[in-house]
């Protein structure tokens, strides 16, 4: 990125803070907002972050690495989300996980080389009886089995 885009990102990311000033616990809203504006969290919007409410940059990335909702680099154009909790992993989330990724030709937590899926783990949709279940950008689906995946991926492909 270069210098001027650099400043430009890191002054929104001061006035984004700023929007929150009063607020208890501000920072997840404004690591939330910095995340719905860039699409991710950029190392200089965290830095101004850590700034603006006189954190550690330490503090701050422990805060954003904690959340597997906050990421570091750009998500893909569609962002598929497997349930990996208990209840899905019971009724075959284990093997619809490692489909994904072997269709993908990914890892969880990594996007496709041309940018249209990012494959996440989640901690429990709220689907347990209709396990097992994902989230399709932002739409959660139950009783996913092979071909449901097939069909989404190729939804995602479109």
């Amino acid at each position: 990125m270069a210098n001027s885009a650099n400043g430009t990102l890191e002054q929104r990311a001061r006035e984004i803070s700023a929007s929150h000033a009063g607020r208890k616990g501000p920072l997840l809203p404004i690591l939330h907002d910095i995340q719905h504006e860039f699409g991710h969290l950029p190392e200089e919007a965290m830095r101004a972050v850590a700034d603006e409410l006189n954190l550690s940059r330490a503090e701050v990335h422990g805060v954003a690495s904690f959340y597997h909702d906050f990421r570091s680099q750009p998500a893909g154009r569609h962002v598929l989300k497997i349930c990996r909790a208990e209840a899905c992993q019971a009724s075959g989330g284990d093997a619809i996980s490692e489909a994904a990724a072997r269709k993908l030709g990914i890892a969880m937590g990594e996007t496709t080389h041309d940018g249209h899926v990012t494959l996440e783990a989640v901690y429990c949709l709220g689907l347990c009886a209709c396990g097992p279940a994902a989230m399709i950008d932002g739409k959660v689906v139950g009783r996913i089995d092979e071909d449901r995946l097939d069909q989404l991926l190729s939804e995602c492909r479109q």
